[in-house]
């Protein structure tokens, strides 16, 4: 599966997008990671399943309620 040295994270753990990049499409918006999972410059994610994410709760966790 992935050839580089470190093990890239399952698709379906909460630290897939830290799996390296394979694809990278910015003037489409998106990037196919070595785990499946294509990821969204709108920060949605599409996993190898087909299951859609749509927001990735680490990317909230600084963000203050309003």
């Amino acid at each position: 599966m992935c050839s580089h040295p470190s093990t890239c994270p399952p698709p379906t753990a909460d630290g897939r997008v830290l799996a390296v990049p394979l694809h990278r499409r910015p003037e489409q918006g998106w990037t196919l990671l070595c785990n499946g999972v294509v990821v969204f410059d709108d920060d949605g994610e599409l996993l190898p399943d087909g299951q859609v994410v749509l927001t990735r709760p680490w990317a909230l966790a600084g963000a203050s309620a309003g």
